[in-house]
């Protein structure tokens, strides 16, 4: 597997191409926004129509990253589903597929604006968690405590190469703060320049593009690489 190293607050985690973050010294893999079901409120309440299957890859892609990093533990930063109580609307195969990636595993759900936390399921429901350094929670604070790790914007970011423009999800960091891409398929991205992100991020931050080969560009991800 393709993954970038890089230090936040000290501390080495790795970008996996998916946009999974795993953070080794803890044995810890941290995804966000996985959106589960998204395909399946669609449907209920007249939306865009979306595959059928998006929870499948989605979940198939976490299974991967599981066998790959041999994570302890997992934290989900919110927005785990696409709207309250959806969890039971969801396939017996995916409800099974996920049960089983709980097993041996210290699964934490990170409350989101999506929803509320699982409860249903196996694992810990939490607002936030603090792990050493860093703090995990859904939405970014205006003003947080360095080593804030959050999900919610969907960031993603574009730059030129060789003529054409090249957009992938991604993740952003600066000295404060750490942004998480959305991992759950189909669920689409704000642009790192947004005022919204930009607002948030110091002049310093810069983007990891995921995809087969993670790279590091400088935020907002616009200028070709050298």
């Amino acid at each position: 597997m393709n993954v970038l190293e890089f230090s936040f607050r000290s501390e080495i985690l790795h970008a996996l191409p998916t946009g999974a973050l795993f953070w080794s010294a803890q044995k810890l893999l941290v995804v966000s926004d996985l959106h589960l079901g998204k395909s399946a409120r669609a449907a209920r309440f007249g939306g865009a129509q979306l595959p059928p299957y998006e929870t499948t890859e989605t979940l198939t892609r976490l299974a991967g990253d599981l066998d790959a990093t041999k994570a302890r533990s997992v934290i989900c930063l919110g927005d785990s589903f696409d709207a309250p109580t959806l969890q039971s609307a969801l396939p017996e195969a995916d409800l099974l597929t996920l049960t089983t990636l709980q097993a041996g595993v210290d699964w934490v759900w990170i409350e989101g604006n999506h929803d509320p936390g699982p409860v249903q399921l196996g694992g810990t429901h939490r607002r936030s968690l603090t792990i050493g350094p860093l703090t995990f929670r859904h939405i970014a604070e205006p003003e947080p405590s360095p080593g804030e790790v959050t999900g919610h914007y969907h960031p993603k970011a574009t730059l030129s190469l060789r003529g054409r423009a090249l957009t992938r999800p991604c993740f952003l960091f600066d000295e404060r703060r750490l942004i998480l891409p959305a991992y759950g398929a189909f669920t689409g991205g704000l642009h790192s320049h947004d005022p919204v992100l930009t607002r948030l991020m110091s002049p310093g931050a810069e983007a990891i593009l995921t995809g087969p080969r993670p790279f590091k560009i400088p935020m907002p991800g616009l200028a070709p690489l050298s």
